[in-house]
């Protein structure tokens, strides 16, 4: 028994109906809620979490600080910062607030001071698997708290630059390994620091070398393929993953070139304009991270690289007969106790 309605009447065995704008009787302002989103996220903010990672030198902090044009590299922010290779990986992460035209933008940026400075690198990457983890498990934590907050706080890593020496050879065991079990739990952008070190062949060729390596090994890359919405979404990704791993220079200084003052490296031979892709791809780094897919990595991280995470603690959590809990989930382990408490 239908109503006469301008909607379509669909039952449970019909298909949704698709009503288009020259269907409509009049106009009904559906586009205003895109306003509303924007008002609400300007009011709210938003937060992006960083991870860098690469042995001391490759210009880790001067690239951070070029991609945000501001002082929020570690180094950057503490008082008499003196250069010391650090014996183990110790992360240590700073907090910003951006806010450009109205927008505000919590930064966090968690850098690795002892990463694949020493001699014996073996299991370097651990810390940084613990620490990735270490984040899920505080969503994951406040997820299931009764009265859980209305805005959760979000520690987890939302992109990791991995930052590759320009060798102009292959892929060193330590980025293999790295970016082999790290691929799993974070999106990862590989990027050849300080490019300006090789000749525009070089480059090519190297770029050409880390692609053929990271297939071979199975190295999983921000953007998957996998994870492409639609057409629109593969044509924009396939061209950036052409051009992984993003040859990249960092700088803070600016020159004058043609009367425009630009951020560059000056040489003997001319000065390297960062932000221009002539000279070297940071560019492309910077529309990825920051004006392309920044939303895109935090959904990426929060379906699939949480998702992930929150299955299997779960799956765990039923195979012992546990029933999870906050109280179950302290320094992101299963006491004995607890378990055999709900046994």
């Amino acid at each position: 028994n239908c109503i006469e309605h301008p909607l379509p009447c669909l039952s449970e065995s019909d298909t949704q109906g698709i009503i288009k704008g020259r269907d409509l009787f009049g106009y009904v302002g559906i586009e205003a809620v895109l306003d509303q989103m924007r008002r609400k996220t300007m009011k709210a903010g938003f937060e992006f979490n960083i991870m860098v990672v690469g042995q001391s030198g490759l210009g880790k902090s001067t690239l951070v600080n070029t991609l945000f044009k501001s002082k929020v590299s570690r180094k950057s922010c503490t008082p008499n910062y003196e250069e010391k290779i650090s014996k183990t990986v110790h992360l240590q992460s700073v907090s910003h607030i951006i806010e450009e035209k109205g927008v505000k933008m919590k930064l966090t940026v968690i850098d690795t001071p002892g990463f694949g400075d020493q001699i014996n690198n073996e299991n370097c990457w651990e810390p940084i698997v613990q620490y990735v983890n270490e984040q899920y498990e505080k969503y994951l934590k406040e997820e299931l708290n009764v009265n859980r907050k209305k805005r959760i706080p979000d520690s987890r890593v939302h992109c990791c630059v991995y930052f590759l020496p320009a060798t102009g050879h292959w892929l060193r065991p330590i980025d293999v390994e790295f970016m082999r079990r790290l691929g799993k739990i974070v999106s990862i952008v590989p990027v050849i620091a300080k490019a300006d070190t090789l000749t525009l062949e070089e480059r090519l060729e190297f770029k050409q070398r880390i692609r053929q390596d990271l297939q071979a090994n199975g190295i999983r890359v921000y953007p998957q393929k996998e994870y492409d919405e639609d057409a629109e979404d593969r044509i924009l990704n396939d061209k950036i993953r052409e051009n992984i791993p993003f040859a990249v220079v960092g700088t803070d200084k600016e020159h004058q070139v043609n009367g425009n003052k630009v951020l560059g490296r000056k040489t003997k031979w001319g000065i390297i304009e960062v932000e221009n892709v002539a000279h070297c791809e940071f560019a492309h780094l910077r529309d990825l991270l920051i004006r392309s897919h920044l939303q895109d990595l935090k959904d990426v991280t929060h379906n699939i690289h949480y998702e992930t995470y929150r299955v299997k603690r779960l799956n765990e959590s039923n195979a012992n007969g546990v029933v999870l809990s906050p109280l179950t989930l302290e320094n992101g382990t299963l006491e004995k106790s607890d378990a055999e408490s709900h046994l």
